[in-house]
Formats: structure tokens, C-alpha cells, sequence
């Protein structure tokens, strides 16, 4: 019956992070002489040439033959910059499309691209991990022979068939059958009610108990999308009017750096005096938008989009190129009349709480706490020394990060892994606990996770480890003072002051107390609950050195 209770938890829990996966490609649309037909997304065969609308995911690897779109590839490879696809570009599958369609040719069988691989690595990673020894097997173990022992040493030693019979009958096994899965579903709705789906009741247990905290990069510790990042001008224009004519040419494109571009310029606070209405505006799907604002003409778009149109802006485009001492990043030029006039720069952002969660982590017990990363090294790098954190690696491909793991938990290591893209699936699967930070989806990561926080507050990590420990604290309570008081019983049953009848009632007592001490588990409120804050972001990093303004501020 207990055991029942926590598969009906983990059931709900289940249903949860299948709402999740609904949105993960089934489907694929083959273009066959003109005529496009639904097709499923396993019955793609190399050469089909597919049709993938904006916002849906590429359902199999592919080579871009038409169109111009920008295609998000941080969940695969840790990189939170839109790729540019134009055609010849080869895309994985479980990228997602953002603005334009794209008609591609599959070069792979869905079940043998990028996405399927990672899926068999998650298989094999859940496979060979060894099952978690359970709390309540382990008091288990000596309760049932300590009871036999203590009933015959009765038997004998009296020859009173009845005291026998009392200590059976006072030896109440409820405190093993009920106690931990009362607990642990209270934990496990304690953590709904923060917006943190646990998977099974073997997560619980273990989260407390980890010992390395391993943290990916993209959209974990950073917010996993581009954002303005630095606005650099050339007198007399300031930042705050080079935003306001940029965002105006920009406000009605649907390309992402120009929604961020809109969004950092109101920021900025140009709602105060209004957007300024553009006309005539022309977009060049991945390179720019030109239109005019007033009577001038703006521009806005990748540095060759610029000089395309402003060849006398040479010079003033290697000016602003040189604000960043050479760094790479990725940049939005600005030119009106002609002229450059200024830059956008754009980077990922940092989370505000990255650093604070490090320390908790430490303060926790974690006496390693990692960062793991797709994304290249240097960037890894640099967020790495801005939250805290000594031991980094990059380049990692999604198995690199699941040997790193194996090697951890070989040397008997706990291991919390805590990621959010498909890229870390194997690597959560493999961990101890694998925890995902779904707020942006689920799919094949939130099924690899044993815990899945829907809300997008990295916070929710530290919080999730005290939730475990004083779930499997008051656990623990409850089967030693349950067992112990059946000890005791069992010892005056033996000495004949228990007859049975009175016993069964004092069992009763016992298993009464123990599972109302059990529920406290999910009517106590979560410890060390911080007030939500404001924001989740924070002032973004860049590999170059010194790269701030008062916009990121």
C-alpha cells in the first residue's frame, strides 16, 4: 500500500513532464512535386526535402536548400547565439526555427541524427545506472530477524506461547511500510508547490546526499538568449538616441536580436519621449532592415549588410570595431545617411542569483562545484570566473559530459548534474540526481531528469536540496522513533506486562504517531525560501575584457 502511494505520486509527476514533451517534433512536412503532405517525423528517409515553419524544430539532420531564417541551437550545443541559416547550411535536428521557413533536404534517418543519438545516449545512461539502495530497505534488513529472535528468546524463556504472540503483535512493521513514502510525498508536494516536478522518491532521497555539483552554462547559469550586451556611438549621437532610431526601423521585424534590440531600448527608458514611427522599411531576412525615420535613412544590420549599402563607412565601421579590442561577438552596426554612426553589441546574460547559488551550493556541502559546457571555452571561461567557479570545461560534447560524470560517480562520488538543454540529457541521466530547468520546454531533457523545475529561478537548486534533506530528516524520525518504540514495547512484552490485546492497541498509538509526524513533511513551509526577486537576469559577460555600459546596468 505504501508502496502504491508513492508510485501514484510519482504518476502525477510523470503527467507533469509529459505536458512538458507535447511539444517535441512528430511530425514532419515532405515537399513532394510542389505538394507538401504530413508525414511522421520517424518516416523521414535521406533526401526527402522538408518543409520546417517557423517555430517548429528540424526534425531530422539536414542541409539548408532554401530561405533565410535564424535557427536556435543552444539546447544542442550550449551556443545561446541564433544560427543564420542560409542555404548550405547544414542544421542537427532538434533545432528550432525562429522566424522564416526553410526548405531542407534530410540527410540522415531521424532515429540516426543528432537528436536520436542523444536519446540512445540517455537510454543507455538510465540502463546502467544502478538502482538506489532505499531508505526504507536498509532499516529493513535487521528489523524482520530482530523481531523473530526476540519473539523465540520469549517463547523459550517464559514458555508462554502468549508473550510470543504480544511481541508480534506490538512489533508493528508500519513505521518501514509508511513512514518514508508518507514523507516523501509530502516532499514531493512541498516541491510542486514550488514549481519543482520530482520524478520518484529515490531523487528525494538522494539529492541531500550529493557531494559534486556539476552546472551547465547556457540557459543554467546564464539566461540562454542573446541580450544587449553594449551600445557603442560616435559623437554627437549618445546611446540612448542611437536605441530609440535603431528600435524604431527594427520594431516590426520579427527577427530575435531585433525583438532584443526593441526590448533594450524600452529598458533604456525610450518609452518616455516615444518610438519614433518608421516608413518604408525593406528587411533582408539575416543580414539588416532599412527604412526611413523621418527624413533620414537608417540602417541596421550585420557589418557586410552596412558596407553593402555605406561603402564610404569603412573607416567608420573599423572605429567602432575597434571599442572591442578585437574580441569576437556578435554586433548589430547602425548607419544613417550613410554614415556609421554606432554599434549594438550582444552577448548572453549572467543570472543574478548564479553566483549566490554557487555559494549555497558550497555552504550545502558540495566540495566541488563544476561548470560544464557546449559553448566554446573561453566563454565557459568567463562566466565561470564571474559567479565563482574555478573548475570549467568546454567544447564538451553531449557524451563528453556523461564521461566526465562516470568518472566522478567511479570514484564514489554523488553527483547533481543540473542542465537544461538536450545536450545535457546524457550527462543527467547518468548523474545521481539530474536535475532540468524546463521553463522553456521539455522534451527528451525533462524526461532524462529525475527532478524538473518549471519556473526559471536557478535558485530553485539550493532550495530543492533542503526540500530532500528535511524530507528524508523527518523520514528518518519517524522509522527511529516508530521502530524504537516498538522495540521498547517488544522488550515488555517479553518481560509479560503487554498481554496482546493491549498490545494491538498500543501498536495502533504507534503507527498513529508516526505517520502524523510523517505528513509534516508537506504541511511544514519550504526552509530558507528567499522573497522572489525581481529579475533573472544580470549584467551579461563577454570573453572580451571590460565590455560594460550603463545600458547592461
Amino acid at each position: 500500500g505504501g508502496e502504491a502511494l508513492e508510485r501514484f505520486a510519482e504518476g502525477r509527476a510523470s503527467d507533469a513532464v509529459r505536458e512538458l514533451e507535447a511539444a517535441a517534433p512528430r511530425v514532419a512536412h515532405r515537399v513532394t512535386n510542389g505538394l507538401v503532405e504530413d508525414i511522421a517525423a520517424d518516416a523521414v528517409r535521406p533526401g526527402d526535402v522538408l518543409l520546417v515553419r517557423p517555430g517548429e524544430l528540424v526534425p531530422s539532420d539536414a542541409l539548408v536548400l532554401e530561405g533565410n531564417s535564424t535557427v536556435d541551437v543552444s539546447r544542442l550545443t550550449g551556443e545561446p547565439m541564433p544560427l543564420t541559416a542560409i542555404p548550405g547550411t547544414k542544421l542537427a535536428s532538434g533545432s528550432g526555427n525562429h522566424e522564416s521557413p526553410l526548405t531542407v533536404r534530410a540527410t540522415a534517418l531521424a532515429r540516426e541524427s543528432q537528436y536520436a543519438r542523444i536519446v540512445e545516449l540517455v537510454r543507455s545512461a538510465q540502463a546502467s545506472k544502478a538502482p538506489l539502495q532505499r531508505l526504507a530497505d536498509r532499516y529493513a534488513v535487521w528489523f524482520t530477524p530482530a523481531t523473530l529472535v526476540v519473539c523465540a528468546v520469549a517463547w523459550i524463556w517464559s514458555g508462554d506461547p502468549q508473550r510470543a504472540l504480544a511481541v508480534l503483535v506490538v512489533a508493528t512493521p508500519c513505521p518501514l511500510i509508511l513512514a518514508t513514502p508518507i514523507a516523501i510525498i509530502g516532499g514531493i508536494n512541498l516541491a510542486a508547490k514550488r514549481q519543482i516536478i520530482v520524478r520518484h522518491g529515490g531523487a528525494l532521497e538522494q539529492i541531500g546526499e550529493t557531494s559534486v555539483a556539476i552546472l551547465d552554462k547556457t540557459g543554467t547559469l546564464t539566461i540562454g538568449r542573446p541580450d544587449v550586451e553594449r551600445v557603442v556611438t560616435r559623437p554627437p549621437w549618445t546611446e540612448g538616441e542611437l536605441l530609440r532610431i535603431a528600435a524604431a526601423v527594427e520594431h516590426g521585424s520579427g527577427h530575435l536580436l531585433a525583438r532584443t534590440l526593441v526590448a533594450a531600448a524600452q529598458r533604456f527608458g525610450v518609452d518616455d519621449y516615444g518610438l519614433p514611427v518608421a516608413s518604408g522599411i525593406v528587411e533582408t531576412h539575416g543580414s539588416g532592415v532599412v527604412g526611413r525615420v523621418g527624413d533620414r535613412e537608417v540602417i541596421v544590420g550585420a557589418r557586410s549588410f552596412v558596407l553593402e549599402r555605406c561603402p564610404m563607412a569603412v573607416a567608420a565601421l573599423d572605429a567602432l570595431d575597434a571599442s572591442f579590442a578585437n574580441a569576437a561577438g556578435l554586433r548589430a552596426y547602425v548607419a544613417v545617411d550613410g554614415d556609421a554612426v554606432g554599434v549594438v553589441a550582444y552577448a548572453d546574460r549572467i543570472r543574478t542569483d548564479a553566483a549566490d547559488v554557487v555559494r549555497e551550493l558550497r555552504a550545502l556541502g558540495m566540495h566541488r562545484v563544476m561548470l560544464l559546457s557546449g559553448d566554446r571555452t573561453a566563454n565557459a571561461e568567463a562566466v565561470a570566473s564571474t559567479v565563482g567557479l574555478t573548475e570549467v570545461r568546454g567544447d564538451l560534447l553531449p557524451n563528453d559530459k556523461a564521461a566526465i560524470v562516470r568518472e566522478l560517480l567511479a570514484t564514489k562520488e554523488r553527483v547533481l548534474m543540473v542542465g537544461d538543454g538536450t545536450n545535457d540529457a546524457p550527462a543527467m541521466s547518468t548523474a545521481t540526481v539530474g536535475v532540468s530547468l524546463a521553463a522553456h520546454g521539455g522534451g527528451i531533457t525533462a524526461e532524462a531528469a529525475d527532478i524538473v523545475v518549471l519556473a526559471d529561478e536557478l535558485e530553485r537548486i539550493p532550495e530543492m536540496i533542503r526540500i530532500g534533506r528535511r524530507t528524508m530528516r523527518i523520514a528518518r524520525q519517524s522509522l527511529v522513533v516508530g521502530l524504537g518504540l516498538s522495540g521498547v514495547a517488544m522488550l515488555v512484552a517479553v518481560f509479560g506486562f503487554i498481554r496482546p490485546a493491549v498490545g494491538a492497541l498500543l501498536q495502533e498509538l504507534i503507527d498513529v504517531a508516526v505517520i502524523l509526524n510523517a505528513i509534516r513533511a508537506s504541511r511544514a513551509p519550504s526552509p530558507g525560501v528567499r522573497p522572489r526577486r525581481g529579475s533573472a537576469e544580470s549584467p551579461a559577460v563577454s570573453t572580451a575584457p571590460n565590455v560594460r555600459s550603463r545600458l547592461a546596468l
